[in-house]
């Protein structure tokens, strides 16, 4: 081990065990396992606790101890420390006692909770040496990777598939980074990211630096502890993608126990995804331990992953939690956008609305029961999506400068209102 690696004390793989050093690695190289970093929790437990995390600037580094770096952070120090919202219109509406929104559709800079990882993976990379930093992205990544890298001038390539919404490929060439645009779906992108990470050597975020990124997700379920007065919440619905951040929010909760800063308690993980692309929902209902990959074709492309790095993992957390899955049709994220945004005033994009309306199904059927409470983990701004709602929200009502027309377009309305 390196004289300094922080709290860190190697990479070891989730199969068999193998520890590795704490360099730009993410496969075991013995049974081709994922690689994920261990702490020295005894020294983390005797540096972290609830006063020295309160007396830190309100950010995500303030949990800096069980975060991969060495040093002190350089990338993203005004990442994280979202809202927290008591969502109580939207919790009547989708009939139960309390609801939380956890809203990193605020998040900074690039509004989406890919900025916790990234912070991480690019401070990680700039500690190992890196002076160019990569990504295969369906857009939120793309979007992190290029701001959080100008903003300490490393240079960067984000590969995305070339279909993605406008806005999300917009919000990653405005930075200045390199954006490839790959005439296939995120599997195939992921696949020559890999053999492009070997041969040109550079830190992709996702690849090489995934053991430290992954970890940048844990800040989340950190957060929303310390914002629920240090108690772990009953119920946690997450986006799933690859199937990471749903992993991560269990083991942020484990950690806060085993550290004694926040009491025992049981709760439930439940995962959201998209009918087009539901590998793994589509595996939890049906009691498997396995997904079968599939192709996408779904609005929400962010979650458009048919291939889930982590979807064997997170089906056995939410084995192990006691959660469920679900998810929604293409319609039924709209609704779930527009219900987050009527009753909250919270305009979250595609992923939000796969959370919502799955949130919905779960507490219809008595998986989320009424008279408890849960927190949505809403990932993403509206503003990126704007082509999935672009003519399904209605349009607005056009009038003369005339005070006479406008008082005919109330009456209308009332009339309308009244039925």
């Amino acid at each position: 081990m390196e004289k300094n690696d922080g709290f860190m004390r190697a990479l070891k793989c989730r199969e068999c065990g193998r520890e590795y050093p704490l360099t730009a690695n993410h496969v075991c190289e013995f049974d081709f396992g994922p690689l994920e970093v261990v702490y020295d929790y005894d020294r983390i437990g005797k540096a972290l606790t609830r006063q020295a995390i309160e007396s830190r600037p309100k950010g995500m580094w303030r949990y800096r101890e069980l975060l991969p770096i060495a040093g002190d952070p350089t990338v993203g120090l005004q990442v994280g420390f979202t809202p927290l919202v008591k969502a109580n219109r939207l919790a009547k509406r989708l009939g139960i006692r309390e609801l939380w929104v956890k809203n990193d559709t605020v998040n900074y800079p690039s509004l989406s909770f890919k900025d916790r990882v990234v912070s991480v993976a690019l401070s990680r990379a700039k500690e190992l040496g890196f002076t160019t930093v990569a990504c295969a992205s369906t857009g939120n990544l793309a979007n992190s990777v290029a701001a959080n890298a100008a903003s300490v001038g490393l240079r960067a390539f984000v590969f995305i598939p070339s279909d993605l919404e406008q806005g999300k490929i917009v919000n990653s060439l405005v930075y200045g980074a390199s954006v490839i645009g790959i005439r296939g779906h995120y599997d195939e992108v992921n696949r020559l990211c890999a053999e492009i990470a070997g041969k040109f050597g550079w830190a992709f975020v996702n690849v090489n630096m995934r053991p430290y990124y992954a970890e940048g997700s844990k800040s989340m379920g950190y957060e929303i502890v310390e914002q629920l007065d240090w108690t772990i919440p009953p119920h946690t619905v997450v986006c799933m993608a690859s199937g990471s951040l749903l992993t991560k929010i269990q083991k942020s909760y484990q950690e806060f126990i085993r550290l004694g800063l926040a009491p025992e308690a049981s709760f439930k993980i439940h995962g959201a995804q998209a009918t087009g692309c539901s590998p793994i929902s589509t595996a939890q209902k049906a009691g498997l331990d396995f997904f079968k990959p599939v192709k996408p074709n779904t609005i929400a492309k962010s979650l458009a992953i048919g291939t889930p790095a982590d979807g064997f993992y997170a089906l056995k957390v939410m084995k192990e939690t006691g959660g469920s899955a679900e998810d929604v049709t293409d319609d039924e994220i709209r609704d779930g956008i527009r219900l987050l945004a009527e009753c909250e005033g919270i305009f979250a994009e595609t992923a939000g609305g796969v959370t919502v309306g799955v949130a919905k199904k779960l507490i219809a059927a008595g998986k989320i029961p009424a008279n408890d409470s849960a927190v949505l983990c809403i990932t993403g701004n509206g503003l990126k999506t704007l082509d999935a709602v672009t003519g399904q929200v209605g349009q607005p009502r056009e009038i003369k400068p005339s005070l006479r027309e406008f008082e005919a377009l109330v009456e209308n309305e009332e009339k309308a209102f009244k039925g």
